[in-house]
């Protein structure tokens, strides 16, 4: 059974990381057992979760354990969709991980009320209560100054505001009135928009991008159909 390296839940999130989300679905689609754990985080070998270990095969980052269960198991996610829409998956792919993913980690690590409502209480049963403050605060100084540097954290609270809606009115466009992004059936690019948008709705972590999001009835329906068909766990 692969082993996937986690944070762990959250209230109504399957995990902390909307990228442990991403590859738990991926194994769902795929219906790859596996089982879920949460001490490897000061062991990842890129410095950041998820990764997994496949029999003694350790692949780090969910886009490579996406290549690897393609690879070793002999899956397409993207069976089925034409070339464009192949191309297409990967724009929205890169839509919600490269920048809608900033905008949403922004929300959650800056506001203290998030952090504290969010991330907060999750890295409360990671760290040991010794070094808990002091933890939590070195995760999230060095979290902020990589906002600073990738640019996210130099925009106005306006300006952010605008980004998200135009990330998220691109997806509610995308998506329109089909069950899944390229019609019946997930591909790779839906487990990807999927922890996204789950992170993103997450009602431990008020922003403008995440109203903007909850007035689209058909992210919202989208995110409740992945979450039921994947996750009936996290939603007791």
């Amino acid at each position: 059974m692969v082993r996937l390296y986690g944070f762990g839940p959250a209230p109504g999130l399957p995990d902390l990381s909307p990228f442990v989300i991403k590859a738990m679905t991926l194994l769902r689609i795929a219906g790859v057992g596996f089982a879920v754990d949460t001490t490897g985080f000061r062991r990842a070998p890129k410095g950041k979760l998820p990764y997994i270990d496949d029999d003694g095969v350790i692949i780090a980052d969910s886009t490579f354990i996406r290549l690897h269960l393609e690879k070793t198991r002999g899956i397409d996610f993207d069976a089925g969709l034409s070339p464009l829409e192949r191309a297409q998956a990967v724009a929205i792919e890169k839509l919600c991980e490269d920048h809608l993913m900033w905008i949403i980690a922004l929300h959650r690590w800056k506001d203290d009320d998030n952090f504290a409502h969010g991330p907060g209480p999750v890295f409360d049963r990671l760290l040991p209560a010794p070094a808990r403050a002091i933890g939590k605060w070195a995760i999230r100084r060095g979290l902020l100054w990589r906002f600073w540097q990738q640019g996210v954290a130099r925009f106005s609270a306006s300006e952010l505001a605008l980004l998200g809606a135009r990330d998220v009115e691109a997806l509610a466009t995308l998506l329109g009135d089909k069950p899944f992004l390229f019609g019946e059936r997930p591909c790779a690019a839906d487990a990807s928009a999927f922890g996204m948008l789950a992170v993103l709705m997450d009602p431990a972590t008020n922003s403008p991008t995440r109203d903007a999001a909850l007035s689209k009835p058909n992210l919202v329906a989208y995110r409740d159909r992945i979450m039921g068909r994947y996750f009936e766990e996290a939603q007791t």
